[in-house]
């Protein structure tokens, strides 16, 4: 029996999701085909409606050989599980002759741990264990939700947190759950047999296909024990929000709450001279971050110096003493002290890489309203990391509907730590950059609006002008707006406005979830939604309920970012245009990302409109105007509300 070709697997594949073939999306499965085979890497801009899931699991599926598929976010990893994977593979089956079999694998943490929900949680200020259901009123939100998470731990296969519906709080799943770190081993306890989160790792080592996220992939990178099984492909979706995962992943945080902790965790296991000295070291370290101012630490003052070297090296006399003393007095001491050990190596780990200093690390401190001061570790750039382990030793796959930025593929190529595409020589990563396009046609089913004639957005301070072009356009759609704002405060100030302005719902995120605040948006046209970043890039809204997306300026990092502007400084002080490479960049991403947000199926119309007039007057404009979607464009504020005019008229005709 001949092998079926490419075009035939995904001919049927199509077919089994009741999809429709496009163009873009042969392209795409071919490229990756070809990438596989000769072992190179791949970059695939692929956008909104070209079916990319089937572009890359069509060709990886034939290939045989396993693959590990990395997301950013739980709803394409729920699509590709529950959707994707088991009506392709159905479908290929007779085809291939085999039925590939995939798994989902996440990190420790979001699963639920039998022993902590049998034994309970270990306490901080008494010996022992104290049993969570016992201490949290069970009238009280988190006793209820604990009850209801000892009733699904029976009958759960998975423990996997997303699987609980509805779900619960953070402070809630802390109390059935574990870190790494603070797991005791399989083999050392009594619930290991049964274990959710090694289950999940053992159907994980016997798939063909594990599906990931961004952050599992960067934790198997950076901390050199394999998390995730063998894998001779990796295909990276959503690829666009990479560095920013794996940035996250490599960022270490010290405040006196978590030192605090970390105090009262191992106080009662080691000698009292070890106690003691570690709460000494937290006490100073405390009494500094009062004081903190945040920003930058371009060099580490001297008082801190002092602060973080005490806290290093008295976390690493309790690390020792730990191992040798047992307490008779506490109960299930083994999990004690792995909680205990787990927190002083946290505080050890990152008060030692501080006080290293790096050249590539950026140090800063942060206020929080609420929680305080914090200090910060993040690496300058995580694009050699990237290099070294991400390309290494496997064909490498990534694919989103924004990667091209400015018109080429190299400026998210260089972030991820690739030459200039076509660059040669010995241990630089070949790649290229494909763009398979859109089903949609852009030109004619949206457009880009500028609002030129605004004044130039200051720092802070009331746009009087952007809230009335902001009313009038709203006005002229009929509702059906998504708002996309640079900063909560400035959301918050345009809800509160046009509230009192127009006769039309607005919402606000915040207000209620994410997931509601959209259901209600998508379900009534007049409504509008206003919000910050994972507005950007987490709705999806065909059809006439999303019709105007406004953003209310271009979304450069702040300022006093203290890590981007680090990275800005890096590349000037190589010869390199900073601003282009890091703040052009960022906005650039976002933009298209928001931009995104308006065709979301072949019949949608709208409007995108920045009121921010650097767009179309600064020398950067045409840079980030290269990275949207091909809309047609505009500077004309009365052409635009004509449009939006007709396309409310047109969508109120079609709903009657």
């Amino acid at each position: 029996m001949t092998k079926p070709s490419l075009p035939e697997l995904l001919h049927t594949a199509v077919a089994a999701v009741g999809g429709t073939e496009r163009p873009g999306q042969v392209t795409m499965a071919t490229a990756v085909a070809d990438a596989i085979d000769d072992g190179s890497h791949l970059l695939v801009q692929a956008g909104t409606g070209t079916g990319k899931s089937l572009g890359y699991l069509v060709p990886a599926l034939a290939h045989g050989e396993r693959v590990v598929i990395a997301t950013a976010t739980l709803a394409l990893q729920r699509q590709l599980v529950e959707r994707d994977l088991p009506r392709t593979v159905d479908a290929l089956h007779p085809q291939l002759r085999r039925r590939p079999e995939f798994a989902m694998l996440k990190g420790r943490s979001n699963y639920l741990c039998l022993h902590r929900l049998h034994e309970g949680v270990p306490q901080e200020e008494e010996d022992g264990l104290f049993d969570q259901f016992e201490a949290a009123a069970p009238t009280s939100k988190l006793g209820q939700d604990l009850l209801r998470m000892k009733d699904w731990a029976d009958e759960t296969e998975t423990g996997d947190r997303d699987d609980l519906t509805p779900g619960v709080s953070d402070r809630a799943w802390g109390q059935v759950s574990v870190s790494s770190r603070e797991c005791l081993g399989a083999s050392k306890c009594a619930y290991g047999a049964e274990c959710f989160a090694e289950m999940a790792r053992e159907r994980a080592k016997l798939s063909d296909v594990v599906v990931t996220n961004h952050a599992l992939l960067a934790i198997d990178a950076i901390e050199g024990a394999p998390v995730l099984p063998q894998h001779e492909v990796l295909i990276v979706d959503e690829a666009h929000e990479l560095v920013s995962r794996v940035t996250g992943v490599a960022t270490g945080e010290l405040t006196p709450g978590q030192v605090n902790r970390a105090v009262r965790r191992a106080a009662k296991l080691v000698n009292e001279k070890a106690a003691d000295q570690l709460q000494t070291a937290a006490e100073g370290f405390e009494r500094l971050m009062e004081l903190a101012l945040p920003g930058r630490l371009e060099e580490i003052p001297e008082d801190l110096g002092y602060a973080l070297m005490a806290l290093r090296d008295a976390a690493r006399t309790v690390i020792s003493a730990l191992g040798s003393t047992r307490d008779k007095s506490v109960q299930d001491e083994d999990a004690v002290r792995k909680q205990a050990l787990a927190a002083v190596e946290n505080v050890h780990a990152v008060a030692e890489r501080i006080s290293n200093g790096s050249e590539y690390d950026v140090v800063w401190y942060e206020r929080h309203d609420r929680f305080g001061a914090s200090l910060r570790v993040a690496p300058l750039s995580v694009s050699g990391l990237l290099r070294e382990k991400l390309f290494a030793d496997r064909s490498v796959v990534l694919t989103s509907a924004t990667l091209k930025l400015g018109g080429d593929f190299n400026g998210v190529g260089a972030s991820l730590g690739l030459a200039p595409e076509g660059t040669e020589g010995e241990d630089v990563p070949q790649w290229k950059g494909i763009d398979v396009g859109s089903p949609f046609d852009y030109p004619k089913q949206g457009i880009l609006y500028v609002a030129r004639h605004l004044a130039t957005p200051g720092r802070e301070g009331s746009r009087g002008d952007m809230m009335d072009e902001l009313a009038e356009l709203v006005e002229a759609a009929g509702g059906r707006t998504l708002g996309l704002f640079s900063s909560m405060r400035a959301a918050q100030a345009a809800a509160e406005e046009l509230r009192g302005r127009l006769d039309k719902p607005i919402l606000l995120q915040g207000e209620d979830t994410l997931g509601e605040l959209i259901k209600t948006f998508a379900g009534d046209p007049e409504t509008c939604l206003f919000g910050t970043l994972s507005l950007w890039q987490g709705v999806d809204v065909p059809g006439p309920s999303c019709q105007l997306v406004i953003m209310d300026r271009i979304p450069f990092p702040r300022p006093d970012d203290p890590l981007m502007s680090a990275r800005q400084k890096a590349v000037e002080e190589g010869g390199g245009n900073g601003f282009m490479a890091v703040a052009a960049t960022h906005a650039a991403l976002l933009m298209a990302q928001g931009a995104g947000r308006l065709v979301r199926a072949t019949g949608d119309r709208g409007v995108v409109a920045v009121l921010d007039p650097r767009l179309a007057n600064a020398r950067y404009g045409s840079y980030l105007r290269a990275s949207l979607p091909d809309f047609w464009y505009t500077t004309d504020r009365n052409q635009v509300r004509r449009s939006l005019a007709a396309i409310d008229a047109a969508a109120k005709a079609d709903s009657k």
